[in-house]
């Protein structure tokens, strides 16, 4: 395993609730990239500035953020995920199954046109997961 961070979901809010943040904590909005930037075609017009994702820093501070996607809803206890980086296919494999065993997928595994394999979960217990492994530097478990 690489790293596990907070993930954090808005209703449309994103840019303004990062620059808050940056002003609040002093730090700075590593990157950021709308729903409209993505090569995908099936996003509504009114969601395209939307944030897809996000990245923000300030000293040892770091969590990533997104708008909700535009057919999922946002309720309050569902805008929190933890997102697991990983380098390993195979890891990545287990432990997505391990986690979903008696919760529901959202999103199967599967290759990303960022390069990476990504799928996401809830797992029993109602917590949000994301997990990513990035292809160009994946490692045999």
């Amino acid at each position: 395993m690489k790293n596990m961070n907070v993930y954090l979901t808005f209703d449309g809010s994103c840019k303004d609730a990062l620059e808050h943040y940056k002003e609040s904590l002093g730090g700075e909005i590593v990157s950021l990239q709308t729903f409209g930037e993505a090569p995908t075609t099936n996003i509504p017009d009114e969601q395209k500035n939307n944030v897809m994702h996000a990245e923000f820093r300030a000293g040892d501070i770091y969590f990533m953020a997104s708008d909700s996607m535009p057919d999922q809803a946002l309720t309050a206890g569902n805008n929190v995920t933890l997102s697991i980086g990983l380098n390993s296919l195979d890891e990545q494999e287990t432990i997505f199954g391990k986690l979903s065993d008696g919760g529901a997928v959202t999103m199967p595994l599967q290759d990303t046109f960022w390069g990476a394999r990504f799928g996401m979960l809830t797992d029993k217990f109602g917590v949000n997961w994301m997990l990513n492994c990035e292809l160009q530097q994946h490692v045999s478990a």
